[in-house]
């Protein structure tokens, strides 16, 4: 996949030359075409997040080791794991029978779907095909996460974002037979989509991201409401008090040019290498309309066949309500959040790192409003965030389920990328070891669910 490209207008611009936008001093477009010139240029981020996931393992490894526990189980079979696993050997349930808690109905299916065809193609268990999976899905995420960051900053910022996202407090996970991986590959891919102009990638990812998790609405949201906001930009352009609607537009389009966070796309200059590169990924409105009407169909379409499967139009929310997921806008999180932090005397390391997590969360999300992240970024990591505060459900996996909100993560990278070398090698080293400490006291010391 490619990693960046000149950020375009969603309408036809004309070929009158405009001034170059400002470029950061990191910034180094990958040469060459294929796969192999972008993966080069991404080369630095992804050995720096398989360092930082190798570290963590060999602590969990040891850690278990000297607990007794098995390594494998705890990583391949665990908690939601099972349910995947159940559902890529036997199905879905056909009925939710009275009595009845649980249902599988309430797991989306495209990590079951992975799982099924990773196992026929090689020669392993449900459960080992789950791990190899959930690696590989991870450095495509790492990958989509260094292409984001490369796109708005630069290489070094790229870098370092992927190496943070690999150092989050629960990143253990990424290399679990759990859905985040893959999740947040889809969703970082779709909004690098957005970002560069890919629309139709853009939201045929989005769909595919609406089959891996509940939370894959979010994405969908993001690549809709950017799409919509473009065709509006295109429609307002076209008019002819516009101006200088064929050679820039200012405001928010969601892939900012030049300095990053100022919004202003430029077109490429005649006769240059950028001006082919801007055509080549320049969209019509018809792309645009495609990949915004695209991008809920995966959620929408699984939600649909739950409710036809069950015989009721709810279907899928009733199953969320059997696992007490009901959405109540934040009553249930501000108990438990209260509780924890002023009730009990010796909370679990974990759940005072929950906790954090989701305070920390909220007030980077407010800096990067203020810092005018683009608007399908924002849009995604503002709906993840009323969805995982406002649920009802259990507590313990918040932070889990914020993992794939790395665009919550840029401030920080930028600051590093920034930072002198010594202090950010200091910074990253101190992210990795307690990644690895909490990621061994969740899987080893923490009674309930990762």
């Amino acid at each position: 996949m490619p990693t960046s490209a000149a950020p375009v207008s969603p309408s036809d611009a004309s070929n009158t030359p405009a001034p170059p936008a400002r470029r950061s001093r990191q910034r180094s477009a990958p040469r060459g075409r294929g796969l192999l010139a972008p993966l080069r240029h991404a080369a630095p981020a992804l050995a720096g997040f398989a360092l930082v996931r190798l570290t963590g393992l060999l602590v969990v490894a040891n850690w278990a080791d000297g607990e007794g526990e098995d390594l494998w189980a705890l990583l391949a079979t665990g908690w939601d794991a099972e349910w995947y696993l159940g559902i890529a050997e036997h199905g879905y349930d056909s009925e939710v029978r009275a009595g009845d808690r649980h249902s599988n109905l309430a797991f989306f299916p495209l990590h079951p779907a992975v799982l099924s065809a990773v196992g026929r193609l090689l020669p392993c268990s449900p459960a080992t095909a789950g791990l190899v999976a959930a690696v590989a899905a991870s450095v495509a995420a790492a990958w989509g996460v260094f292409a984001v960051g490369d796109t708005l900053h630069g290489r070094r910022t790229g870098t370092v974002l992927a190496v943070l996202w690999g150092a989050t407090p629960v990143s253990v996970v990424q290399w679990m037979g759990y859905t985040e991986s893959l999740f947040t590959a889809l969703a970082a891919w779709s909004l690098h989509g957005v970002l560069t102009g890919r629309w139709v990638r853009a939201g045929a990812l989005a769909a595919l991201a609406g089959l891996t998790r509940p939370t894959g609405i979010a994405v969908a949201a993001a690549v809709t409401v950017a799409a919509a906001a473009a065709l509006w930009r295109a429609h307002r352009a076209k008019r002819p008090e516009s101006g200088r609607a064929g050679t820039e537009h200012t405001g928010r389009t969601g892939a900012p040019s030049g300095r990053a966070g100022t919004g202003r796309l430029r077109t490429a200059r005649p006769g240059t290498a950028r001006e082919g590169t801007a055509a080549a990924v320049r969209p019509g409105t018809r792309a645009v309309l495609a990949g915004g009407l695209l991008a809920p169909l995966g959620w929408l379409g699984y939600v649909g066949w739950v409710g036809l499967r069950l015989g009721q139009w709810d279907g899928y929310f009733a199953v969320q309500r059997d696992w007490s997921n009901e959405w109540d806008g934040g009553a249930r999180t501000l108990e438990i959040l209260g509780h924890n932090l002023t009730q009990l005397d010796r909370p679990f390391l974990f759940l005072a790192v929950v906790s954090g997590t989701l305070l920390l969360s909220l007030l980077v999300f407010l800096l990067c409003l203020a810092d005018r992240q683009p608007l399908a970024l924002l849009v995604f990591t503002g709906a993840l965030l009323v969805i995982v505060l406002g649920s009802a459900g259990v507590y313990s996996p918040r932070a889990r389920f914020l993992l794939p909100a790395f665009p919550l993560l840029l401030p920080a990278a930028v600051a590093v990328s920034r930072a002198r070398p010594a202090a950010a090698l200091l910074v990253l080293a101190g992210a990795t070891a307690a990644s690895a400490y909490i990621g061994g006291h969740m899987l080893l010391l923490y009674p309930g669910a990762p």
